[in-house]
């Protein structure tokens, strides 16, 4: 891409018009078209550097190298930076991915992650800007005819999509990273279980070890893990035990009264002969 753009020179001379060539992820410039042969006046690689809008000119953006180079540009308007910034964002995503598609596999660097988010983050600027234009472009002006507030909404709402267009297909990008980061920690635990682990618990009929008749010796999983038991029901014959106890105490009880009144020995007090004798009762 190539076309006429404002670039801030100094504060002497402000905002001077160059002419910007956008190829093979370089972005040159030049001081007219007619001096695109003879050698840029500058140039600044798209695989290094940032890309910023304005927080308030639609029609400013900004090349940044950290500390080395600073670009700042002025499209002849909103529509024009729109193009020039999927331009640019596209050959920085391109230059990010110019390695074999093995090499993308095996070898995500964080640099092309973060040049990714770096997009993310300008075409947030973008949206923002733009949806702020499209709330303005519907409100009642007070001088503006009907076709005007048309026009300025279909221009507004073109754009909007562009960049949503750009936005998205930039997120994809992200996740494609992410998702080959994460995929071998997800499908390659690091930790194997041990067959102690699984001690007490229910396994599944398929992973069931059964008895070999050649292997007599061999306990089975199924006998292992068989759930504990219910205790067998008491047999009828410990009812009969318990009625014989019960019928002991009501002796006891009553024959030990007896004797504690002719012995003068308060209700209730057991004495040992009368214990010898219940008990000699109850055995006979």
């Amino acid at each position: 891409m190539e076309g006429a753009l404002l670039k801030w020179t100094n504060y002497l001379s402000g905002w001077q018009p160059r002419y910007f060539v956008l190829e093979n992820g370089i972005l040159s410039y030049y001081d007219s078209q007619d001096d695109v042969g003879k050698g840029s006046k500058g140039s600044i690689k798209m695989a290094v550097c940032e890309i910023k809008v304005h927080a308030t000119d639609s029609t400013r953006m900004e090349l940044v190298i950290p500390g080395e180079q600073y670009f700042y540009l002025k499209a002849g308007g909103a529509a024009e930076r729109q193009k020039w910034l999927v331009a640019l964002g596209s050959s920085k995503a391109c230059l990010g991915d110019s390695r074999s598609q093995k090499e993308k596999d095996l070898d995500i660097s964080n640099e092309s992650l973060g040049r990714k988010l770096s997009e993310l983050r300008l075409y947030c600027d973008v949206l923002t800007q733009q949806v702020l234009a499209v709330q303005d472009a519907t409100q009642p002006q007070e001088n503006g005819s009907p076709l005007d507030i048309q026009q300025k909404m279909n221009e507004a709402s073109s754009l909007l999509r562009a960049t949503c267009s750009q936005f998205i297909s930039t997120l994809e990008e992200c996740m494609k990273f992410a998702n080959t980061r994460l995929a071998p920690e997800l499908y390659h635990p690091s930790t194997i279980p041990e067959p102690s682990d699984f001690v007490g618990t229910k396994l599944p009929h398929s992973h069931r070890v059964r008895r070999s008749m050649s292997h007599t010796g061999i306990i089975s999983s199924d006998r292992v893990l068989e759930p504990a038991r219910i205790p067998p029901v008491p047999p009828k014959g410990t009812e009969t035990v318990l009625r014989n106890l019960e019928e002991m105490v009501v002796f006891c009880s009553q024959h030990w009264g007896q004797q504690g009144s002719q012995s003068g020995s308060p209700p209730g007090t057991i004495t040992e002969e009368a214990v010898g004798r219940g008990h000699h009762q109850i055995t006979a």
